[in-house]
């Protein structure tokens, strides 16, 4: 990998040519994409999504940049819902599916083998059928034959990976009209707003020192990271922004959630890619000679997402939850490990969630941009031999 240039994201001639897709102006309309996905529900009736009555259980099936709506959705239901969340893109339909579900499958392109199949087993077992891509594609006929519902996504918002918002909205009000959470329209309304807000903050003419997406990019371009989310919300930040680190910034990246990874993480700290408690805080030591002490391995990162400080009158998990990230960034620092933190300002969790997935989001096309690296491109990938080849 060529070595990082921070150059290259202040030079808009440079940075075009290597980010030929545009990916930094596709996620910076997400905002947009909620709006539009607000205005398609309200002339939808999306009443019919599961017969005007709350489905038993609800299995999703999405795949590729796709597959993060399905955390989102785990993340709402698992919090607020009365019923029984299952994701699977790649598999088979779970037995269990029957005209008491509702199947919610996902493809940006609409052709995606893996949901185009369940959705049309769905509908073969008399399962509700809820359908979000393309129009006019495999998986829109897939709802027809079910008598279900499509939620169409027009052609312009680019990659799967740029799409999440416009996806995770119109999912989020279909399940909502199901009965299953109570996500309002001005709640989606709110996240738009956040993530037209981050959009602001990370525009590529922003210059390198007022732009949080490029000085994290910039942090990251000396680390093996290690994104840890302090709670459920933030978990799921962990795990798309480790995703995206994988996918479009081809950066190695692991994740996890607070309080379980906690040992995980902790045992890390001193492991062979940190550096050893009081050796210049994890900085690189200029005296080491290449040649007669080898080259330096990587070094250990921890990406910290948190949600904000705990009110006093908040409630004990809350500060558990504080004090426990806390104190692992104690650990980190003490080890000589760099920390980023990150903290979410106040507001619902999806507003939450957005302002930190931007941020990841961001922050990876920015550090496959100073590596000289196409975000929207994975070399190799369609020589690997996978079923059919699908699209997301």
């Amino acid at each position: 990998m060529a070595p990082f240039d921070e150059t290259l994201l202040d030079d808009e001639g440079r940075r075009r040519a290597i980010d030929r897709a545009d990916l930094l102006r596709a996620l910076a309309g997400a905002g947009a994409q909620v709006r539009e996905a607000i205005t398609l529900a309200a002339e939808s009736d999306l009443a019919r999504v599961a017969g005007g009555e709350r489905p038993r259980a609800v299995h999703v099936a999405a795949v590729g940049g796709a597959e993060s709506v399905s955390t989102v959705l785990d993340l709402l239901i698992s919090r607020s819902g009365p019923v029984l969340l299952t994701c699977d893109g790649s598999g088979p339909l779970p037995g269990w599916v029957g005209p008491l579900d509702l199947v919610v499958a996902i493809s940006l392109s609409g052709r995606a083998e893996g949901p185009v199949r369940q959705a049309r087993e769905a509908a073969r077992r008399g399962a509700h059928v809820l359908t979000i891509g393309a129009a006019d594609s495999p998986l829109s006929g897939a709802a027809a034959a079910a008598h279900g519902v499509h939620l169409p996504i027009g052609p312009g918002v680019g990659h799967s990976r740029t799409a999440l918002w416009g996806m995770v909205a119109r999912a989020v009000l279909a399940i909502s009209a199901c009965g299953i959470i109570d996500i309002r329209p001005m709640v989606l309304a709110a996240v738009a707003d956040r993530l037209d807000e981050q959009a602001e903050r990370f525009r590529p003419d922003a210059e390198y020192f007022v732009n949080p997406a490029k000085v994290l990019a910039t942090d990251l371009s000396g680390l093996t990271p290690v994104v840890l989310g302090d709670g459920p919300v933030t978990g799921v930040a962990a795990q798309r922004t480790s995703a995206m680190l994988a996918r479009t910034a081809r950066t190695p990246a692991t994740w996890g959630r607070l309080p379980d990874a906690a040992a995980q993480v902790v045992a890390c700290l001193s492991g062979p890619y940190a550096s050893p408690a009081g050796e210049t805080g994890g900085a690189h030591d200029v005296f080491t000679d290449p040649y007669l002490d080898g080259p330096s391995g990587p070094r250990l990162g921890l990406v910290l997402l948190r949600d904000p400080v705990p009110s006093e009158d908040a409630d004990h998990a809350e500060h558990e939850r504080h004090n426990t990230a806390q104190s692992v960034a104690d650990r980190a620092t003490s080890s000589g490990v760099r920390v980023l933190e990150h903290m979410a300002a106040p507001g619902h969790d999806l507003e939450r969630l957005a302002e930190l997935v931007a941020l990841g989001d961001f922050a990876a096309v920015y550090l496959a941009v100073g590596h000289g690296l196409d975000p929207a491109s994975v070399p190799g990938l369609f020589d690997l031999h996978l079923p059919r080849k699908a699209t997301e």
